[in-house]
């Protein structure tokens, strides 16, 4: 299991609903996490964790917690895949580029 964590300027409410909103998951998630476009299959918004799984072994949960000054810490833990510490950060990364996004439409 590959565990990757990040800070994010923004609040977690917002991390939150933009790791789980089934819309931006192919901007963010690893391919085989989304390729049936499915939402995450365990939502927890009180806990601000989700948990996605695919056919094989990969599976990902995230949970945000609050951070300093509004932010928000957040933690993927990837399992099952290839070069997961990698493609954990990556996905991390992504996910705070989609996070940014959604504050600026918003």
């Amino acid at each position: 299991m590959a565990h990757a964590e990040r800070g994010m300027s923004a609040p977690p409410e917002v991390v939150f609903s933009t790791a789980t909103d089934p819309d931006r998951a192919s901007a963010w998630l690893p391919e085989a996490l989304r390729a049936d476009g499915s939402p995450a299959e365990e939502v927890s918004a009180e806990e601000l964790r989700a948990r996605w799984s695919a056919t094989g072994d990969w599976s990902a949960e995230i949970r945000v917690e609050p951070a300093q000054a509004g932010g928000a810490r957040t933690r993927l833990d990837l399992t099952g895949a290839p070069d997961a510490d990698r493609l954990a950060g990556e996905a991390l990364d992504s996910l705070a580029r989609e996070v940014a996004d959604n504050l600026q439409a918003g």
